[in-house]
């Protein structure tokens, strides 16, 4: 590929876009600005970026770190090898992918969705699946993040609601996994598209040479200076990761923050981080006829964890706490939160950072409509699933 591949393609130097984009871009800010005032929209906006940045970014770059340090000495002894041969029929019939995919399923479910890119940047992990394969890991490693945490929290809101969630946070880790399946399987069909006739090309970085069949590769050098190796090597990729996502989640987290939270508890305009014009919620409540069947939600209100887990699924657990203290959520809701909440996980605020940096973003849209697609499909399963269970109990 040559540079002018890399930088792009050529366009006139003045076409439309060039003075329909300012336009489009004035009125998506006068949004903001016509109801916090200009400089609350400005000052909401680098104050929003900033504590992402130290609150959420640092985090995940720690996180990286070490799931990047555990993925490398996993892989170096044979344990990934050995999860692929295990898991390998379970794997390839319901998500389409090798069985060390099963890995990125464990990390993220304990940690948080980037995690799985860590295992991305380990050329012992990646070998096993194909071209068409490897994007979807942005999928699967997105609809189990965050899942001991999402099923921890809805699970201690038992006493508040005054009767055992156990059953409902069940239903709901069982939506989650049939939305992860539709979000992958779906997003499997675009990337085979894409590929074409590269698309079951083993898939490999920059200078790799194939791994012959039922062999694995090591580093050189006695049991001990293997493992401080791969340790180290794991925390390097994992701090390259932790960096290669700022971008996309400050800017995409802001805005998505933005267009889902309001102003401040008294109801004024401030400046501070996480404020908003309450847009995504709004438009929500305008087809509550349509959601209610399909989810079963116990108020108006319920709308708004799921929204809210689309950019955070941290902001979405506590309006969850806060609906049940006011008696605006049920059980069935619980059942749906979980599922939905742990299937999107914050992935509008980022998706893009990871396919990015799994230099997939042409697929970028592709993989938002798969899980958003995904995510649906988790809290009507789930609904449908603690309906059934109630039934039969």
């Amino acid at each position: 590929m040559d540079s002018q591949e890399k930088e792009g393609s050529f366009v006139k130097e003045l076409c439309p876009e060039t003075f329909i984009f300012p336009l489009c871009f004035a009125a998506f800010l006068a949004l903001f600005v016509s109801q916090m005032g200009l400089a609350n929209a400005l000052n909401t906006i680098m104050n929003t970026a900033y504590r992402l940045l130290i609150d959420t970014v640092l985090y995940i770059t720690a996180v990286c770190v070490m799931m990047g340090a555990v993925s490398s000495l996993l892989s170096e002894f044979g344990f990934v090898s050995l999860a692929n041969r295990v898991l390998q029929p379970l794997m390839k019939p319901v998500f389409q992918l090798p069985g060390a995919a099963a890995l990125g399923v464990v990390t993220t479910f304990l940690s948080d969705n980037p995690a799985i890119l860590t295992l991305t940047e380990d050329t012992r992990f990646r070998r096993y699946f194909r071209k068409y394969q490897y994007p979807a890991l942005t999928n699967l490693g997105t609809a189990f993040g965050m899942g001991l945490i999402v099923c921890t929290y809805m699970y201690s809101l038992s006493p508040a609601m005054g009767k055992s969630l156990g059953a409902a946070v069940g239903m709901g880790l069982l939506g989650a996994v049939i939305g992860s399946v539709v979000s992958t399987r779906l997003m499997l069909v675009f990337t085979r598209k894409y590929y074409g006739k590269e698309a079951d090309e083993q898939c490999m970085g920059e200078g790799e040479s194939p791994v012959p069949e039922n062999m694995r590769v090591i580093r050189h050098g006695g049991i001990g200076s293997r493992m401080m190796a791969a340790v180290l090597d794991g925390g390097k990729s994992g701090v390259k990761m932790g960096m290669s996502i700022i971008p996309g989640v400050l800017v995409i987290c802001t805005i998505v923050m933005m267009l889902i939270d309001g102003p401040s508890a008294d109801g004024t305009y401030t400046g501070a981080a996480y404020e908003g014009i309450r847009l995504l919620p709004m438009l929500a409540s305008r087809i509550d006829f349509i959601l209610k069947p399909l989810f079963g939600f116990a108020s108006p209100e319920a709308i708004g964890v799921p929204v809210t887990a689309l950019g955070a699924a941290g902001a979405a657990l506590s309006l969850t706490a806060s609906l049940v203290k006011q008696g605006l959520a049920q059980p069935n809701d619980i059942a749906v939160f979980t599922a939905m909440c742990m299937c999107w996980s914050g992935y509008l605020s980022t998706h893009a950072s990871m396919m990015d940096s799994l230099d997939c973003k042409p697929l970028i849209g592709k993989a938002i409509l798969s899980h958003t697609a995904g995510g649906i499909c988790a809290g009507i399963a789930a609904h449908w699933l603690f309906v059934l269970f109630t039934l039969i109990g």
